[in-house]
């Protein structure tokens, strides 16, 4: 019995390493990804050379992605060792191909009314790197959710499944921060490419709160089209109508006789702290909101 109890545990742990060093391997993928899609940006020299703070934030945004892209790759019930490496590979793959291109097409997107490299490598714009950490979360947490779960079309299924969410959820979030920047009363772009950090980092809040909304509307098992992209319109429609009162929530309750824009953008210096306040007013509502659906 003795024997038998170690043999199960030895199987386990050997798979463990298995899976632990396939994962490293795709995020070293991922890091070589990152170099070839920015082929412009010297790494070493950025964080070491000129010690530039906003690539760095920028650049730890991207491994947070990176994590939970390949993360989507290994979670869920064991199909074997050789099965599970297969679709790690498979799956990390796709994952790191879509953390890129969304990154790439938050920027010419969301972010078109300026440089993003211009903003974060030229004039180490910190709220220009922080919005970026942010796109590269949230795309992070949207490949999450359409890379889990489990459709009956096998690696192809999953594929055709994974790209179509994702193409959903990238387009969610475009017109999230299209709705975010009209109901608002300043241009949030203009604040960021002005180096406002405070509207920066409220700005990054409500984009990593509507992709998790997104992630939670999209994981779970496939059944159907028709029933999937019921269940995604419903939770996202819960999702944009909250974000409006979750920041008069935040101006009522969190900051009481203080108006948020007044301290964002009203003032020679910009709030940070409450930039802080209401990019986790955003956040936490997400999670209470997926809790609750």
């Amino acid at each position: 019995m003795e024997n038998i109890i170690e043999n199960e545990y030895f199987v386990l742990f050997s798979e463990s390493i298995t899976y632990i060093l396939t994962a490293f391997f795709m995020f070293y993928i991922g890091k070589l990804a990152y170099g070839l899609f920015n082929r412009k940006i010297n790494v070493k020299n950025e964080l070491v050379e000129k010690d530039n703070f906003a690539f760095a934030i920028a650049h730890t945004g991207y491994f947070i992605g990176l994590l939970l892209a390949i993360g989507a790759a290994i979670v869920g019930p064991s199909k074997g060792l050789m099965t599970d490496v297969t679709e790690i590979a498979f799956y990390g793959f796709l994952a790191i191909i879509l953390l890129n291109l969304s990154m790439f097409i938050n920027d010419k997107i969301i972010l078109r009314k300026f440089s993003v490299y211009k903003e974060i490598i030229e004039d180490r714009n910190e709220g220009t790197g922080v919005v970026e950490a942010a796109s590269a979360i949230g795309s992070g947490l949207i490949i999450y959710g359409a890379v889990t779960g489990e459709s009956d079309g096998g690696l192809l299924g999953g594929f055709i499944s994974a790209v179509l969410f994702w193409f959903v959820g990238q387009i969610v979030l475009i017109i999230s921060a299209k709705i975010y920047n009209m109901w608002i009363s300043y241009d949030v772009f203009e604040e960021i490419e002005k180096d406002n950090r405070a509207v920066g980092i409220a700005f990054a809040g409500v984009m990593i709160a509507m992709a998790n909304i997104v992630r939670f509307a999209i994981s779970g098992d496939f059944n159907s089209y028709l029933e999937s992209l019921q269940n995604i319109s419903f939770d996202i429609v819960i999702g944009l109508i909250m974000l409006p009162i979750l920041r008069f929530l935040t101006d009522k309750i969190l900051l009481p006789g203080q108006k948020i824009t007044d301290e964002l953008v009203n003032q020679e210096k910009p709030n940070m702290g409450v930039g802080l306040i209401e990019a986790f007013a955003y956040i936490g509502g997400s999670v209470l909101i997926t809790w609750c659906l």
